[in-house]
């Protein structure tokens, strides 16, 4: 082994090869950063085509196709991957571990994703075009009317789960058995927690994606009937079963999120985080109830209404450790010494927008009240506030904050301010229309509408593209700070604490050869 920043190999073999966490991270990163762009620019088609009233520029069924693979790619390729490279570059740093505890594994993990989604995109290209049925792939829809192309879209939905249970196996491994001594749970840092019980949410919840999946290629190819009613199936079966995956799922997109933020509002309000116990039980109350709230979004299928009631309690209850989250950042930064670099205003942005984007879905779990908003774009407003300002604001926020840490330099602050305010800009402008013309009744994944939605829309486009042009920018600012720029010291945040800011930087290639000291 060469010392300092190389591993044993050189040029492209090093990376094929790496084991090392923090290689790993960042082909991560640059995986999920790629994705982005491309769930991005098909997000850009969506919102072109939807600038004016009237069919514009793309086929009803290529727009099905773009609205399919916005939301796969994002869920799966953007947002899933960037968290596991955090987790990669951060984890062992953070517990003073040398390594992950499965390097080999970590390895695999990454290298299956770009094969993965190379055969989902691939599928764009084929007879009969890529997959439209909604990226939540509904049976029937997704078995009887579906392109010959779904049997490539189930066999890349396999290999990233099994790309996301390697990843959540490596992840426990590492927190429970590679701790620094002295490092007790209760002295880990809250991003290393969020990411502890997400790596288990992961592996209770993949297999039943892979289950779904299953038996839709079962139904499609060998003569079952698990999702058709004249076999004695039943369509509501597969979103039962997809969403029993499905709501723990958008919570792992946000717990690793929640970590993050909970290490920078303390960093920059330079005080303690407020209330460390109650996060801990708060993140694993969320976790929990994940599991038992998944028929919310099933209300108008006809189940039950003891059923109803009861999925509309459990979604209301989810509220609870969700506002003690949110009452303890407030409570960091009260009187706190706030200054607001850009990972601050990320986190500040975080905390004010997933709370908006909270109250949406109280207003969703209300069953009566979801009849109305049903597949209207007010659930599409819901669900991205918090994803975009949730999952994703605060992946841009950790990448500002430990990005010294990674490279050695310090990233132009200027610009990362201006890619701040217009991320902040344009994602208001995209997405809050969307709470009118939800709430008036405009369906969802439908590429015409009525011209009375047609002002909002335009704004909607406008500051779609606005956020989308914006991102291109924060790919100058890595690239710049990357290659160069005024040098980082150890610790570039005087208000940051943990194991991660004790070593130099850019962090050596081997973080700690012998543990550090836990006080």
């Amino acid at each position: 082994m060469s010392d300092h920043h190389h591993g044993p190999e050189k040029g492209l073999m090093r990376w094929v090869l790496t084991t090392n966490h923090k290689d790993i991270g960042s082909m991560y990163m640059w995986f999920s950063f790629a994705m982005f762009l491309l769930g991005g620019s098909m997000a850009m088609v969506i919102r072109a085509e939807l600038f004016q009233p009237g069919l514009q520029i793309v086929e009803p069924n290529f727009f099905n196709q773009m609205t399919t693979m916005h939301g796969l790619i994002m869920v799966f390729g953007a947002v899933m991957p960037a968290f596991v490279g955090l987790a990669n570059w951060m984890i062992p740093m953070m517990i003073g571990a040398p390594d992950m505890a499965l390097p080999r594994m970590n390895n695999w993990s990454f290298w299956i994703l770009p094969f993965a989604f190379a055969l989902m995109v691939s599928t764009l290209f084929m007879e009969g075009g890529g997959p439209n049925f909604g990226w939540t792939f509904y049976a029937p829809l997704s078995t009887d009317y579906a392109p010959p192309s779904t049997t490539f879209f189930i066999f890349a939905v396999h290999m990233m789960g099994v790309s996301s249970i390697m990843g959540a196996i490596n992840v426990i491994a590492t927190i429970l058995n590679l701790r620094a001594p002295g490092m007790t749970l209760m002295k880990m840092p809250l991003f290393v927690w969020t990411w502890l019980i997400t790596a288990y949410l992961l592996i209770a919840v993949m297999p039943v994606l892979a289950g779904a999946v299953t038996m839709m290629l079962m139904d499609i190819h060998f003569g079952t009937a698990f999702f058709n009613a004249g076999g004695g199936g039943d369509p509501v079966l597969f979103q039962h079963v997809f969403w029993f995956f499905g709501h723990p799922e958008v919570y792992i997109m946000i717990l690793p999120a929640f970590g993050i933020v909970s290490a920078i509002i303390p960093a920059f309000s330079r005080k303690p985080l407020f209330g460390y116990t109650s996060m801990v039980y708060a993140v694993a109350s969320i976790a929990f109830l994940s599991f038992i709230v998944w028929a919310h979004h099933m209300f108008t299928v006809g189940i039950p209404l003891v059923g109803e009631i009861f999925f509309m309690y459990a979604t209301m209850l989810i509220a609870v450790p969700t506002g003690v989250k949110v009452f303890n950042w407030i409570a960091t930064m009260f009187r706190g010494s706030l200054s607001f670099e850009t990972p601050m205003l990320f986190s500040v942005a975080f905390v004010v927008l997933f709370t908006i984007g909270g109250f949406s879905g109280l207003m969703l779990s209300i069953a009566p009240a979801d009849f109305q908003y049903h597949d209207t774009y007010f659930v599409v407003a819901h669900f991205h506030y918090v994803l975009v300002p949730g999952a994703i604001f605060a992946i841009f926020a950790g990448t500002y904050y430990w990005l010294p840490k990674w490279t050695g330099h310090m990233y132009d602050t200027a610009l990362s301010k201006v890619h701040f305010w217009m991320s902040f800009i344009g994602m208001n402008l995209t997405f809050f229309p969307m709470h009118f013309v939800g709430l008036a009744g405009m369906p969802r994944r439908i590429p015409d509408y009525n011209m009375q939605f047609a002002d909002f829309n335009m704004i909607s486009s406008i500051g779609g593209f606005m956020f989308g042009v914006t991102q291109l920018l924060f790919l100058f600012i890595v690239i710049k700070c990357v290659r160069g720029g005024e040098k980082a010291e150890a610790k570039p945040w005087e208000g940051a604490h943990g194991l991660e800011w004790m070593v130099p930087s850019p962090a050596p290639y081997h973080t700690f050869t012998t543990p550090p000291d836990v006080k």
